[in-house]
């Protein structure tokens, strides 16, 4: 998937965080298309509907999930991304402030791909950031 453009959803409600994760990934010189859900219902309609709006059949590629989220927390929202034959398959990152263990055993055990807790300053957060994207975007093998 290198030379393709991923499909990202960000769901995450700190507009801060947005930026930075934007420029994280601009800065990583990524091919993706990120698309930004600020609370865990808004996630779940824009999943079910694909990137752009209901008229596509396309799917995101990945999503990177915050916890702390209004509506609906980031393991409710995890928890029906699971439940959902349409969207199990979409690998999902907790991305998150929290390193508390018992937010990481629950988001591994509703079945997240991955937990991250996002550094303070830029400069770590934009290298945990190129990781991902690294990995995730250039060596694992999505589910197409």
């Amino acid at each position: 998937m290198i030379d393709e453009r991923i499909q990202i959803l960000l769901v995450e409600d700190n507009a801060a965080d947005v930026r930075l994760l934007r420029e994280a990934m601009r800065d990583a010189q990524s091919l993706n298309d990120i698309q930004v859900a600020t609370d865990g219902e808004q996630a779940l309609v824009t999943m079910r509907e694909g990137p752009g709006h209901a008229s596509t059949t396309s799917r995101f590629d990945l999503v990177l999930l915050d916890l702390n989220l209004p509506r609906k927390g980031g393991l409710e929202v995890l928890a029906e991304i699971r439940r959902d034959p349409m969207l199990s398959l979409t690998p999902v990152i907790i991305l998150t402030t929290s390193g508390a263990e018992t937010d990481v055993r629950s988001a591994y055990g509703l079945g997240a791909n991955c937990f991250v807790v996002k550094p303070v300053d830029f400069g770590n957060f934009r290298k945990v950031i190129v990781a991902i994207d690294q990995f995730w975007l250039g060596v694992a093998r999505l589910p197409g």
